[in-house]
């Protein structure tokens, strides 16, 4: 709790300070906050703290998933000079709503109540609409803003309905109460319960892209800022995946049958549509959406295979995730300020003249298709060990298969980087600084893949 309102206060000094045009301290302010926000996350590590009458919950749980979120968000603020750096005024708006869409992602993560768990949504949600849009005079900017608005709106729609439905049943809002209502009512589950149910997982479905509700993510992705695309795709979509797992282990744990064939359904869809639409893009941001949607895929089996084990592997998926992806995103931030495209053919013979950028994007890209020994392979052997444990067989299989898929498209950048010519005379510009920062990331995904069980044992 201290940690988010460390986050609010510096979130109003950046407007503050935006304001009065002082451009230069808005990044080591944040870097600041975000850091004392990141140890007082930690503080309350083994207490498992009941906030305002349990409506936020400082469990191990929260607090690992919210340790991720804060380090990511860090990351996402390191890459930002060299993107914007053409950009001549203050940037206190879009730093600002960076930081409030943290804010909500955070209490997803610990909600204990169905009122905090929307609110949440929504804060970081209606952030994203307007930083989707940040680039004010980019039709595509434009374009996918009005786009994540409609349908986010309408799936907000679906999980507002849902919940209220879930009030109506149970006549609580509380997790634990609700949770209490359901192993009452197991044997005769009401009808509107059921339905709010459904409607609440046609909601969250939408918020982390999976399929059939995924159509939003392509053109948003490539239409968004690329520093927006990078924290949307992965701040955006592991609080929705841990929101998503803590009401479904916290509430619906002991009725499985209620909605397990649903989201084995959702699963497999989102596995099999996420690689398959990725293998003939030739823009990498469209490529990385796709990716992003079967990631989702993957993070739907740690939420069907819910318990104890299921959390740990969960954080380890996420953190593997948002690793390879923001550096993959950083490496394409390069990539396309000097080429002026997104295709896979800008990549072309990167290796020649930028080495440390071409061997952090080679680790990203194997790392998301799960070769070992990095952390996504330890990442998805852990996940589909867990859920074969919990008779998901048929899923752990598709997920294979569909993991398979992923090698293809994953390794077209790698083949362009070391085996084509390379598109450029000279190197691309990047100041040592960010090749640092890239390479720490890439060395990151290394050691955490000989060491999962650091992450693994931490909830």
């Amino acid at each position: 709790m201290y940690a988010i309102i460390t986050i609010s206060i510096v979130a109003l000094v950046v407007l503050l300070l935006g304001a009065l045009e002082n451009k230069k301290v808005l990044l080591p302010i944040i870097y600041m906050g975000l850091t004392i926000a990141f140890v007082l996350n930690l503080v309350d590590w083994g207490k498992s703290i009941h906030y305002y009458n349990e409506m936020y919950i400082a469990d191990n749980f929260s607090i690992a998933f919210n340790a991720v979120l804060i380090f990511t968000t860090i990351l996402v603020f390191v890459f930002a000079p060299i993107y914007y750096k053409p950009v001549l005024r203050p940037l206190e708006d879009i730093y600002a709503l960076i930081l409030f869409a943290l804010i909500g992602a955070m209490s997803m993560t610990a909600f204990g109540n169905l009122v905090m768990f929307f609110v949440g949504i929504e804060t970081l949600s209606i952030a994203l609409y307007i930083l989707a849009g940040s680039k004010k005079f980019d039709p595509n900017s434009n374009e996918a803003a009005m786009k994540y608005f409609l349908t986010g709106s309408f799936a907000s729609g679906f999980l507002l309905f849902g919940i209220a439905l879930i009030y109506g049943a149970s006549g609580s809002l509380n997790l634990e109460e609700i949770r209490t209502y359901v192993i009452s009512h197991e044997t005769m589950m009401p009808l509107m319960l059921n339905i709010g149910l459904l409607l609440v997982a046609v909601g969250m479905t939408f918020k982390i892209g999976a399929a059939p509700f995924h159509f939003w993510a392509p053109d948003v992705y490539e239409g968004s800022p690329t520093l927006i695309t990078t924290f949307m795709a992965t701040v955006g979509k592991v609080a929705a995946v841990a929101a998503f797992f803590r009401l479904m282990n916290s509430s619906f744990g002991e009725v499985q049958g209620l909605w397990k064939a649903s989201l084995s359904v959702f699963a497999l869809a989102t596995i099999l549509i996420g690689n398959i639409s990725a293998l003939n893009q030739d823009n990498v941001k469209r490529m990385f959406a796709y990716s992003g949607i079967a990631h989702a895929g993957y993070m739907l089996i740690g939420i069907i295979a819910v318990g104890k084990d299921a959390a740990g592997v969960l954080l380890l998926y996420s953190l593997s995730y948002t690793f390879a992806t923001i550096i993959a995103f950083a490496v394409l931030i390069l990539v396309r300020e000097e080429t002026g495209t997104f295709s896979i053919s800008s990549f072309n013979g990167l290796s020649k003249h930028n080495p440390t950028e071409a061997f952090a994007m080679t680790i990203a890209m194997l790392s998301l298709s799960g070769i070992p020994p990095l952390v996504g392979f330890a990442a998805k052997y852990n996940l589909f060990l867990t859920a074969i444990h919990q008779g998901n067989l048929l899923l752990v299989i598709v997920a294979i298969i569909g993991s398979m898929i992923s090698v293809y498209y994953y390794l077209r950048p790698v083949v362009a980087m070391y085996f084509n010519p390379p598109s450029a005379t000279s190197a691309i510009d990047s100041s040592s600084n960010y090749k640092k920062q890239i390479f720490i990331s890439a060395v990151l995904i290394i050691i955490l893949g000989l060491v999962p069980g650091l992450i693994l044992d931490l909830i």
